[in-house]
């Protein structure tokens, strides 16, 4: 199993290979699709917490480490870019850009033990055992890792672990209802003799045009296994034989590299919806069990603090 150290290069390669940005579910897809033997690694869980991938946990630490070195930045939330210092890591041989990444981190774990012990020794007698010590550089990252990204990966996890723990019906009706909620009109299949399809019906194209669409709803683990090329060549035939023009592949979970080229390789096209990007579209329909509290910047007002009158 890599460390979070050993992960940090591979998501530079991701985001580098997805153009130079990149959002933390593609960043995701691209690394566990792209790791050698992931298949194997994302089935191992933690023994105390039984849903949680030991693979992506690390790959989100992974994740925020290049972050906290400097090689990505993050100018909206679930949103990555490279930076210089990601490119000269790239264009050096994989051995020695880790050896790099690990004199970077050690380098920023220091900076934060040094402002640790200023602001202790700042506000009260210092703790020989909080300033003397040797912090882990997981524990640094621990309490230096962003805000947003710790929140966005929270509240993200919640949703998808309560719809996981939905009926498999349910989660269905779920799917149909904040399908209804962006437009489509679903007529709910389901059942044993579904054939595949889960609810068929229409997509509005325009005020005069609409496309007949089939959906189909896999209930996987959040966690668990991604969905292969195999599933999505088979709603496609599914999806034909119904008429469907178009097709909705929606899943908790993700979706491996052949599946997605197999979702454009044929007819019907399969618009693939994976957990994070349901997550995603439950947040900006906003009325679907999930609320945004909105929250003020105070300092993005001050540059208009001096404008001439």
């Amino acid at each position: 199993m890599p460390t979070h150290l050993d992960l940090v290069l591979p998501t530079l390669r991701a985001v580098a290979e997805l153009g130079g940005s990149a959002k933390v579910g593609e960043i995701t897809d691209h690394v566990s699709a792209n790791f050698p033997n992931s298949e194997v690694l994302l089935e191992a869980t933690y023994p105390n917490r039984p849903s949680e991938s030991v693979f992506l946990d690390r790959a989100a630490w992974g994740r925020s480490t290049a972050k906290l070195i400097g090689a990505l930045e993050q100018p909206a939330r679930g949103m990555y870019l490279t930076t210089p210092l990601a490119d000269e890591l790239l264009e050096l041989p994989e051995a020695a850009a880790l050896e790099r990444i690990r004199d970077l981190d050690r380098e920023y774990a220091r900076q934060q033990r040094e402002k640790k012990r200023i602001d202790i020794s700042e506000t009260s007698t210092p703790d020989p055992s909080a300033v003397d010590n040797e912090t882990p550089s997981a524990e640094v990252l621990a309490e230096t890792s962003s805000d947003d990204e710790g929140q966005e990966a929270s509240w993200k996890s919640k949703l998808l672990q309560r719809l996981h723990a939905l009926p498999p019906e349910g989660f269905e009706k779920f799917v149909i209802y904040l399908l209804r909620r962006y437009g489509l009109q679903l007529s709910h299949v389901g059942g044993s003799g579904d054939e595949g399809i889960d609810a068929i019906g229409t997509a509005p194209l325009s005020p005069v045009l609409s496309s007949r669409v089939a959906v189909q709803v896999k209930r996987y683990a959040p966690d668990g296994k991604p969905i292969g090329r195999e599933t999505v060549a088979l709603f496609q035939r599914d999806a034909q034989t119904k008429g469907a023009e178009r097709a909705i592949l929606v899943t908790l979970s993700r979706f491996t590299e052949p599946a997605k080229k197999a979702a454009i390789a044929a007819t019907p096209t399969v618009d693939l919806v994976s957990g994070d990007r349901l997550a995603d579209l439950i947040r900006e329909d906003g009325a679907s069990g999930v609320t945004v509290q909105p929250s003020v910047d105070e300092s993005w007002f001050d540059r208009f603090d001096s404008v001439p009158g």
